[in-house]
This record gives C-alpha cells, structure tokens and sequence, in this order.
C-alpha cells in the first residue's frame, strides 16, 4: 500500500466518521465529507455522488437509533412524508447525474451558501413566521418534495433546512426533530444511491472506507445527541459551512 493510498484512506474515513457524526446532531454531514473527496481529486458531481452513498448507511443507523421517537409530522404521517422523500431524492439524482461537471462546480458554491444562510437565520426566520403564519399539511408535503429533491440533487445542509421548516411549519422543537430528520435524510440519500450507482457517478475507492466512517459516526453522533446541548453543534456546522462557503467559492470563482 502507497502512503498515497493510505493518505487518501485515513482522509476518507476520518471525514466519513466527523460527517455521519454531524448528520445524527444537526446535519451537514457532507460539508464535512465534500471538500475531503474534493482535495483527494475527484469532479465535483463524482464526489458529490460518492459522499451521498457513503453517508447513507450512518443516516440509516441514526435513523434506527431514533426509531423509537417517530411520529407524526403537523398531522402529516411519517410514512406519506417518507415516500414524497423517496420520489423527490430519485429526481434530484436524476438531476444531477444529468448536469456537468463544470456546471456543477459553478452551481455548488450557491447551495452552499443557501445553506449557510438557513442555519444561521433560519430558527430565527422560522420563530418569526411562525407567530404569524398557520400552515396546513399539504403546505408540508410540498416542503417535504422540495427537500427531498435537493437532498438528491446536493443534499448539503438539507438536514438542517428540515429542522427550519419543520419547526417553522409544524412548530416542533428542534430535539423532537431528530427522529424524523435523521430519517427522511436517510430516505433522501437511499433513493439518491439507486441513481448514483446506477449511472456510474460513485468512486468506490474512496466511498468504502468513508462508509466504514460515516457508520461510526452515525452510531457516535446518535449516541451524542441523545445528551448534548444543539447550541454547540449548531455553532460548530456554521464555523464548518461558513468555511467551506468560502473554499468553494475561491476553487469556482477565484
């Protein structure tokens, strides 16, 4: 084995455990997994792809640990949010196994910041509509496609945005929200995987030893956000996003 390989290895499964970790607190795992397959060499949509699969399995297990906490969502049942997940990942997959390379780099930046954006207003814009706004299911379950399919096109910050619009629409807490979160992120990222693998977009070199992470730390991260405060988690992924806003703005556009 060359240190290259072994360098490229550590890389993997280090940012697989740090994003499986921060998918079960408060999303945004592929923020910390993204740039990692990016500085190991890969295209943009390639390790947008590969991060997606390799964080499914840490979801899943995240979302196993919380099963106990599922229920209904505004009056919405978990299983019928659960399936508009499912076809909205399938076409964001779509989408993006669709869109160039090029393109793609210029388009990631934005998602970024978007999400950057929603976790640093958006529990403060969701508090401020919410005393003034009643939003009925159906509202919902379009949020919920529109999620979905941005969890299967980029998917970065789309467990944090489903903490927003949960708590702006259905006015849950955050904590009460790591159930279903932790479960429609692994829905998103499952039927993203179907289209990933079968359009060749994944590289496995370097997805394998990040599932091993992103297992892990699903399983740590659950096990975490069962006791620690969401301040400090919040924080961290801002500093996180914020930075890697940054670096993917310069690679784009510097």
């Amino acid at each position: 084995m060359t240190m290259d390989l072994a360098g490229t290895i550590a890389l993997a499964i280090g940012a697989g455990v740090l994003g499986g970790a921060m998918n079960a607190l408060a999303g945004g795992g592929s923020f910390a997994t993204l740039p990692a397959l990016i500085a190991i060499g890969l295209p943009a949509n390639v390790a947008n792809a590969t991060s997606n699969v390799a964080l499914l399995p840490g979801a899943g297990m995240s979302a196993w640990a919380f099963r106990d906490e599922l229920q209904p969502i505004g009056g919405v049942r978990i299983r019928t949010l659960a399936g508009i997940t499912f076809v909205g990942g399938l076409i964001g997959a779509i989408l993006l196994a669709v869109t160039p390379s090029r393109a793609f780099d210029l388009i990631i930046p934005w998602l970024l910041l978007f999400a950057a954006v929603i976790l640093a207003w958006g529990p403060r814009a969701a508090l401020w509509l919410k005393s003034r706004v009643t939003i009925a299911p159906p509202v919902l379950m379009v949020a919920q496609a529109l999620l979905g399919i941005y969890g299967g096109y980029f998917g970065g910050g789309v467990g944090l945005m489903t903490t927003a619009i949960y708590g702006l629409l259905a006015n849950i807490s955050p904590r009460a929200l790591f159930a279903p979160r932790t479960l429609m992120l692994a829905i998103a990222n499952f039927a993203a995987t179907i289209v990933f693998v079968a359009s060749g977009l994944v590289n496995w070199q370097s997805c394998i030893p990040m599932l091993a992470g992103g297992i892990l730390g699903g399983w740590l991260g659950a096990r975490l956000g069962k006791r620690l405060p969401p301040k400090p988690v919040r924080i961290w992924t801002l500093f996180v996003t914020i930075v890697t806003t940054a670096v993917f703005f310069n690679r784009a556009y510097g």
